[in-house]
């Protein structure tokens, strides 16, 4: 079920997947050709929706087919808070009902339904593949672990707990970018299930900045995730 426009409270969150386009570049760089025309707010609304309409039913199959005791149905809804970028980023009600949230400039930028589909199927694979409780037990291992090691050199309380937090910091993020992998792969198999094209959906890592191969970086190389994307769409 559908809840669009929904005041954003939530307990957990995975690390948002922005796809922010790309700054205009200075003199002698490359840019990104501009779109000759914007589609109406009307129509972004009505592709979103179709898109969602499509997706989202597909999606939750793929969740009771591939999960055990996991809650599968999905509250699709937009982000109107004023003066979000444009992002995407699945999360957990209180209850453990998984939540994707669209802001706005998503819809807006989106130059097809074909990204809205690659983008929603994405956002329900971190689900499926429990990348939150996933993320959480790295970061408690993390603080663990980097706690343990302050007290065994001596620190002090201040020490050890600032210990902690930058352990959880670092657990969090150790697999953070195999999970992005994970999601392109999954939400490719889910938007070629929704009638969509994963190719074309994937196209906006183009218009994106590429966050590059960064130690404990939260995302891979955009052609990385692009050549996820093409290998798995290849395989189907």
């Amino acid at each position: 079920m559908t809840r669009a426009f929904l005041a954003l409270g939530f307990v957990a969150a995975l690390a948002a997947c922005e796809v922010t386009p790309v700054s205009p570049a200075g003199p002698g760089q490359a840019t990104t050709p501009p779109q000759t025309s914007a589609p109406s707010a009307r129509t972004n609304a009505r592709s979103f929706l179709r898109v969602v309409s499509r997706v989202e039913p597909v999606a939750e199959r793929e969740c009771r087919a591939r999960t055990q005791n996991v809650n599968c149905d999905f509250n699709i809804v937009v982000d109107d808070r004023p003066g979000q970028p444009a992002n995407a980023y699945q999360t957990l009600d209180r209850q453990g009902r998984p939540i994707i949230a669209f802001t706005l400039a998503l819809i807006g930028d989106a130059r097809n339904e074909d990204e809205l589909a690659f983008v929603l199927g994405h956002e329900a694979a971190h689900h499926i593949a429990g990348h939150i409780g996933r993320q959480q037990q790295n970061a408690v291992a993390g603080a663990v672990i980097f706690a343990g090691l302050a007290t065994l050199s001596g620190g002090d309380a201040s020490a050890v707990e600032s210990a902690q937090r930058l352990g959880a910091q670092v657990g969090a993020r150790t697999y953070s970018k195999n999970f992005e992998l994970e999601a392109d792969a999954l939400g490719t198999v889910i938007t070629k299930k929704a009638g969509y094209d994963p190719l074309r959906g994937a196209e906006f890592f183009t218009r994106i900045p590429d966050p590059g191969d960064k130690f404990l970086g939260s995302h891979p190389p955009n052609a990385s995730r692009i050549d996820t994307v093409r290998r798995t769409a290849a395989g189907l």
